[in-house]
């Protein structure tokens, strides 16, 4: 069955782009959320420090190959020493972890809340970093842009910003 308002009015910008969801949501599983996120860095030791002083993560977890960062209260950050997983890695209890890596600058961004934007410019500026990009958006978030110490992209940004988000 189409869209009626989408129909009658057109696509708008975020309907170009959207996948209709299943009609038959009841019985069909769902993906609910992005759970871990990596990055592969150069030096572990230096890039743990960024991220636990400068951006305040908890590490969760770790050993010389990777480190785990709690970012909120349902997501990870893992940080690996770019070529360390190029090998399968078993598990004690079962199981083996299949080869990964990466190169070059990537992108991540952390939500934060909108009152939160003042506080994070002055946390950053005090650790030295420079906010490369600011943006306001049309649906009212903001975003900051910055580096990590490996040259990843970094984004801190409020509500408003998506559609879902």
């Amino acid at each position: 069955m189409p869209n009626s308002s989408k129909s009658r009015t057109g696509p708008t910008q975020s309907s170009r782009f959207s996948t209709p969801a299943p009609t038959d949501t009841a019985q069909t599983p769902r993906l609910r959320s992005v759970v871990e996120t990596a990055l592969y860095i150069n030096d572990l030791e230096r890039t743990s420090r960024f991220y636990a002083e400068t951006l305040q993560l908890r590490r969760i977890d770790g050993d010389a190959r990777f480190a785990a960062f709690a970012v909120g209260s349902h997501h990870v950050l893992l940080l690996f020493v770019q070529g360390s997983s190029l090998e399968p890695v078993p598990i004690g209890h079962g199981g083996i972890i299949p080869p990964h890596d990466a190169a070059g600058p990537a992108h991540i961004a952390f939500g934060i809340a909108a009152n939160e934007v003042t506080y994070w410019r002055e946390r950053l500026d005090r650790h030295s970093v420079t906010i490369e990009s600011e943006i306001n958006w049309p649906r009212g978030g903001r975003s900051l842009f910055f580096r990590d110490p490996d040259g990843h992209l970094l984004e801190l940004i409020t509500p408003g910003v998506w559609e879902i988000y």
